[in-house]
């Protein structure tokens, strides 16, 4: 694990902003866990994908280059257009007549009031979010406790998350010594098998794979009972995906007392917010990090690689573990921003000038390559699709 370092030394590569804060969690998980994570690092899990794809450090496109900032009357939002479908909504968010391409988005929103569009796009299920959100974000949220005695053993784990947060706290829980199930719907599987397979397996390796299609009616009794024989639960679903699943989390949760449903969600896990969308990047924005840099360099832009994803991957799978190894069963819930919000917050009380002068560096750095980071190799195999159904699927 690298060390809590004053800062880079000369001809060091600059720290990505808040990996010291995720260094930090990942040695308490480690201490929680009793096992050493010699391969990890706060600035692994925050730039390894990045090295992968070869990103430069972004400025007011993100780095994976699909959210933009946009100035409007008043501040800035950020648009992530991640699905085909999104781009059919832009005529009724902008209040124009038909549908327009990035800089026409620009060129509109610059008339509109930053907290309408905000409030809009939430409203129509885009992931979008404001430069200058202040509303305070929900970050852990404990829906529901059901304990039990303190179990003996190590946990299984069912992993139902896809694409980055979710799939890192599956695999920090399995570096824990769980056992982990990937259930995918092989009709839909993981964008990010494709899309990012350096990442993916990563995240993946070691894993269990289980295909189910919950629009199946015996692939959705397979899931359930799946569930029931889980101890923890990773999920990423909105309240009304999960019900569309025919999924009844509190009604598994009193079954089974001590089991732990772990919800990471945008924006939050109760009231309206629950149902807002969101992804890393408009996610690190709603929690502060660009304004944050524009307070302290004068300059807007993305800060990081999508951080709330592994920030909430880190928190989650370490709120997780503790729940279960205490006996605490029940659902938590895991807002994304307000994950980066807290984190912001600690790591501005913990060093409030050494963060702000490495928020000044990431400014200056925009459009040069992402700072190398401490890289890692798989060290398991990655399971097919459904490669595990035979031992898992048919005992259910």
């Amino acid at each position: 694990m690298l060390p809590d370092a004053a800062g880079p030394a000369a001809g060091q590569a600059p720290p990505l902003p808040l990996a010291r804060w995720a260094t930090r969690r990942l040695l308490a998980f480690a201490q929680d866990c009793r096992i050493a994570l010699p391969f990890l690092s706060g600035g692994t899990l925050l730039g390894e994908r990045a090295a992968l794809d070869g990103f430069r450090v972004p400025g007011t496109t993100s780095a994976g280059g699909g959210c933009r900032l946009h100035a409007t009357q008043d501040g800035w939002i950020a648009l992530n257009l991640a699905r085909a479908a999104d781009r059919e909504l832009l005529p009724a968010l902008l209040e124009t007549g038909d549908v327009i391409g990035d800089a026409a988005i620009g060129r509109t929103a610059s008339g509109r009031r930053e907290a309408e569009l905000v409030a809009r796009g939430r409203e129509m299920g885009l992931a979008i979010a404001g430069l200058n959100e202040t509303a305070p974000a929900q970050d852990i949220t404990h829906l529901c406790i059901h304990p039990a005695p303190v179990p003996v053993r190590m946990p299984l784990v069912v992993d139902l998350s896809a694409l980055w947060a979710g799939p890192l706290c599956g695999h920090l829980l399995r570096a824990a010594g769980a056992e982990v199930i990937k259930v995918e719907n092989p009709a839909r599987p993981d964008r990010m098998r494709e899309g990012d397979a350096g990442l993916f397996a990563r995240l993946n390796q070691g894993k269990h794979n289980v295909a189910l299609d919950p629009k199946r009616p015996e692939d959705r009794a397979v899931l359930v009972s799946l569930l029931e024989r889980a101890d923890i639960v990773i999920e990423a679903s909105r309240p009304r995906a999960l019900r569309q699943l025919g999924i009844d989390a509190q009604a598994i949760l009193a079954r089974k007392p001590g089991m732990v449903w772990l919800t990471i969600t945008a924006h939050g896990a109760s009231g309206a917010a629950a149902d807002w969308t969101g992804f890393g990047d408009d996610c690190a924005v709603a929690g502060g990090l660009s304004a944050a840099m524009r307070d302290a360099s004068g300059t807007v832009g993305f800060v990081g690689d999508a951080p709330a994803d592994p920030l909430t991957g880190i928190v989650s799978a370490h709120e997780g573990w503790r729940a279960w190894t205490a006996g605490e069963g029940g659902r938590i819930g895991f807002a994304m921003s307000g994950i980066v919000r807290a984190a912001l917050a600690d790591e501005r009380a913990h060093s409030p000038e050494r963060w702000r002068e490495e928020l000044r560096l990431w400014a200056r750095l925009q459009g040069t390559p992402f700072p190398p980071v401490l890289m890692r190799e798989p060290e398991a195999p990655l399971h097919r699709i459904g490669q595990d159904n035979h031992r898992w699927a048919a005992s259910c």
